[in-house]
């Protein structure tokens, strides 16, 4: 075997020149294309799972898709047409039998001097109360009913939760039925504040506001005689004595209604939120001497933060929305105290034969939830940043202590 001086012999040099050293990358060998091969053809295959897979994703959702498509989508664009038209529903709004008006319906609704925009602006102020009202109560009851029902030591929590929220899901109208008479001049409410010495107030014929039947009764202004200042100036077609009236009386019952029957049903969201969070913090903020509200405020309500947006969403949602209630109680009287937007769409279209209107109505009480919802977001956002922010309580409260 042939030597040229110095190093392995000629055969083993060419026998090994393409071979992988211990690293794996030999002298002189060209990069190994077999490696790279196989790692594109794995890639090729993962490629074609996913596709494989978003192909048989979209199979399963096209069904769920064309469904909100035609009964949510397709819905939503003819009411946004309708509401462009002069549409007494008599004829096809899309064969040109129909006046088109443009925004004249949205004009009239908004920015109109006749009795349109006075009822929706009416309907939209006691609605505003309705919903400044609701939402806090019934988002601080159902939260309560929660922390009282999630406490260790309550027996008999089935029980409790039971009857809580068993309003939640009984008829509206069958509750509302009940409500009117239990409010009624003679009924179950007036007589028992009759049998404490207190005249009861008359729920659904008196339209004065509950801010000036307050001060009236306080002598401070008198309800039936308008303060000159307030009543000759005003804001979007209603006076400033309008708009600070605040809620009828007849409005509180449906307040009081809503709150009764919707915080049964805030109070599980609440409650299943209140058993996520780890026991392990809350003794550990007691342990660390903080007190019951102490631990609440910084351990338990950032942990719950989320559920508190969704219920407080939810809620305003469902109250700009109110219209069974409205319907069977009162149907907007006393002097449209009890109007609400929902209600009024209802009668511009099925009393009025003006659907255009209607859904004009409809289109703006949308843009109310929206940009709300966008405001309340704002509000509740949280501040700090990120998930870890949301169970910060337990260690601001070591550092306190510690501090301290």
């Amino acid at each position: 075997m042939e030597r040229d001086g110095s190093g392995p012999p000629a055969a083993v040099r060419d026998r090994t020149a393409g071979a992988p050293g211990p690293l794996g990358d030999g002298a002189g060998a060209r990069p190994g294309r077999g490696g790279r091969g196989r790692t594109a053809a794995a890639g090729r295959r993962g490629r074609g799972v996913r596709d494989h897979q978003g192909r048989w994703g979209w199979l399963f959702a096209t069904p769920m898709v064309v469904i909100l498509g035609l009964f949510l989508v397709l819905p939503i664009g003819m009411a946004a047409w309708v509401s462009l038209l002069k549409w007494d529903g008599q004829s096809n709004p899309f064969s040109g039998a129909a006046d088109f008006v443009g925004v004249r319906n949205y004009a009239d609704l908004l920015t109109g001097p006749g009795q349109d925009r006075q009822l929706f602006m009416t309907s939209i102020r006691n609605n505003l109360y309705y919903v400044l009202l609701v939402v806090p109560l019934q988002t601080v009851l159902s939260l309560g009913l929660a922390l009282a029902v999630h406490h260790r030591r309550v027996k008999g929590k089935g029980f409790f939760r039971t009857v809580f929220y068993f309003p939640s899901v009984t008829s509206s109208i069958a509750i509302s039925t009940v409500f009117l008479f239990l409010f009624q001049g003679s009924g179950a409410v007036n007589a028992l504040l009759k049998w404490v010495g207190i005249t009861g107030p008359r729920w659904f014929t008196d339209a004065h506001g509950l801010v000036w039947s307050v001060l009236g009764l306080l002598g401070v202004v008198d309800p039936d005689k308008p303060v000159p200042a307030l009543a000759a100036h005003g804001f979007l077609g209603l006076s400033w004595w309008d708009w600070l009236s605040g809620p009828s009386i007849a409005m509180c019952t449906l307040i009081v209604l809503a709150v009764w029957t919707t915080s049964g049903t805030y109070m599980l969201m609440f409650l299943a939120a209140l058993q996520d969070v780890p026991v392990e913090l809350e003794e550990a903020a007691l342990l660390d001497g903080a007190n019951r509200w102490q631990s609440f405020r910084n351990v338990t309500l950032p942990a719950i933060r989320p559920v508190v947006f969704l219920v407080a969403t939810l809620g305003l949602i469902g109250t700009w929305q109110v219209f069974d209630a409205v319907y069977v109680m009162s149907q907007g009287a006393p002097a449209n105290t009890t109007l609400t937007p929902a209600y009024l769409s209802y009668t511009a279209g099925f009393q009025d034969a003006d659907y255009g209107r209607a859904a004009a109505i409809g289109f703006v009480l949308l843009a109310i939830i929206l940009v709300m919802t966008l405001i309340q977001r704002l509000l509740l956002r949280e501040r700090g940043g990120g998930r870890t922010a949301r169970r910060p309580g337990a260690r601001g409260l070591f550092l306190r202590g510690r501090s301290s």
